[in-house]
């Protein structure tokens, strides 16, 4: 933490070379850019703390499907938790199915993040769960013709 009062420091040193000279304006530079460091400190600890307040529930591989028959049920449009897909759009609500095993730490409507999938990462809410052979994995909801992808690991979190 020493490090941070290195402004004034800098302001002594230079007022000792100057003979004394604008000691005003140097000393507001000074605070002016003690307070900028303080500023991005705070930023970075509010940052920890969303970080810190999240909890890790662990690796999950990620899957992706569409809102069709052969991939879903004879309503791809609703899903498990009774929640009804827009048909044009169905991605934009962000929703992802789970596998059963994780249904003991998230329920319809929880809100989850996921990480570590590139442009996917992102949160997502619970309205669907998949077949009961899969284990430790989620499914995000995509488009009709939007390509799909796998990941074989995703941080999942709940915010």
């Amino acid at each position: 933490r020493s490090k941070k009062i290195w402004p004034f420091g800098i302001i002594i040193v230079y007022c000792k070379t100057t003979e004394m000279k604008h000691i005003s304006t140097i000393f507001k530079v000074g605070i002016l850019i003690w307070l900028i460091i303080m500023l991005i400190e705070i930023h970075n600890l509010k940052r920890d703390i969303e970080e810190l307040k999240r909890t890790t529930i662990g690796k999950v591989t990620v899957t992706m499907y569409q809102p069709e028959t052969r991939q879903t049920d004879s309503s791809p449009y609703v899903t498990a938790s009774g929640f009804k897909l827009d048909k044009k759009n169905p991605k934009k609500d962000r929703v992802i199915a789970v596998s059963r095993d994780l249904l003991d730490k998230l329920k319809f409507g929880d809100k989850v993040i996921l990480e570590g999938i590139g442009e996917w990462s992102g949160e997502y809410v619970v309205h669907d769960v998949m077949n009961k052979r899969f284990r430790n994995r989620i499914d995000i909801l995509i488009n009709p013709g939007d390509e799909a992808t796998m990941f074989k690991e995703a941080k999942l979190m709940i915010p």
